[in-house]
């Protein structure tokens, strides 16, 4: 009997044993299976003490992974002097393999590891993270490449995860007009705003896609990876992803304290560097619901790997009415000069 493999997940020693052999980086001596989900992330030592970072591709359900395009993105940033991890070529010089496994072909792509602390309620990380954030989009002024990439529109960030959402197996006929209802209301409202700023998006800046380097001088400096949500796409998306971590995302939530403070921080740092646009700033709140539904286009992608039981009714109920009352919900601003100076080197 023949069975059908949604999604397998390959031993550490196993993907060592693939990058000792594709890649010319010497004998692979351990590996450690740091994650696994929307990838699958790897930790692997080689003999010569160093470490590298091989992400095995899952099933996506916004399309294939676009490792080429995101590949000169790490390139073009890094001679533009942004501290990201670049992608390392295999013995072919190919930017990524494809590694047969029970269910078919996943893409494997390997990069530098990055030290580093996390950014964490850290004041003066996240500051570190607001400026390096900046600087990142700086940086990406003027790219790019005929390699084929996602479009961070709002056709890829709301209307096709609400597609996706609405076929979810709990869904349900009495929640489906509500969706969509939400759904038009949020693409309308920001349309309404007219022209926004469009800068080449890292795509998932959380704070958790990035660490913290302090130099000698004390000067605190963000290093930042996990770029496989790239492409060029709204500023205001970009900036929103940050604060949409950090407010709670249930029914009853409120900014606390700690988390103004940490956006605030942030904030302040981005624009001690960049200041966006009055538009871009009002479209914050806006794009904090459609990041959320992006993220429940994404759970309902992936029932056959993750089960119906992602989502269930009870959860697709509280999120109407999360997503209900974000259509009044407003980010607290605070301009440059509230951020302090980072120290000097």
């Amino acid at each position: 009997m023949h069975l059908e493999i949604a999604q397998s997940t390959p031993t550490a020693a196993a993907i060592a044993r693939v990058v000792q052999a594709h890649y010319p980086l010497g004998d692979v001596v351990a590996g450690e299976l740091l994650r696994r989900g929307f990838n699958h992330v790897y930790r692997l030592t080689l003999a010569d003490g160093r470490h590298v970072v091989a992400r095995l591709c899952a099933e996506r359900p916004r399309g294939e992974p676009q490792l080429a395009y995101e590949a000169a993105v790490l390139e073009h940033l890094r001679a533009r002097g942004c501290p990201v991890a670049i992608g390392l070529p295999t013995r072919s010089g190919d930017v990524f393999m494809h590694v047969p496994l029970p269910e078919g072909e996943h893409a494997l792509m390997l990069f530098e590891h990055l030290d580093g602390e996390a950014t964490a309620d850290v004041p003066e990380n996240i500051q570190a993270f607001g400026r390096g954030l900046a600087q990142l989009h700086a940086a990406g002024e003027g790219f790019e490449s005929s390699a084929p990439h996602y479009t961070l529109d709002l056709d890829h960030l709301l209307m096709r995860p609400l597609q996706r959402l609405l076929q979810a197996p709990t869904m349900t006929a009495e929640l489906r007009p509500q969706y969509e209802a939400l759904g038009q209301r949020l693409q309308d409202r920001i349309l309404a705003m007219g022209p926004l700023t469009q800068v080449l998006c890292h795509g998932d800046a959380h704070s958790d896609n990035n660490f913290i380097r302090t130099h000698e001088g004390g000067e605190r400096e963000a290093v930042f990876f996990d770029f496989d949500e790239t492409g060029p796409g709204y500023l205001a998306y970009e900036l929103a992803v940050y604060p949409w971590w950090l407010h709670p995302r249930n029914v009853d939530g409120v900014w606390s304290d700690k988390a103004l403070a940490r956006w605030h921080a942030f904030i302040a740092a981005y624009r001690s560097v960049r200041e966006p646009t009055e538009a871009d700033l009002a479209a914050l709140a806006p794009f904090m619901a459609v990041r959320q539904f992006w993220l429940l286009g994404e759970y309902a992608g992936r029932v056959p790997v993750w089960g119906s039981q992602a989502m269930p009714l009870d959860y697709l109920q509280r999120q109407v009415k999360v997503l209900t009352q974000w259509e009044t919900l407003e980010v607290p601003l605070v301009g440059a000069a509230d951020v302090p100076a980072a120290p000097k080197a």
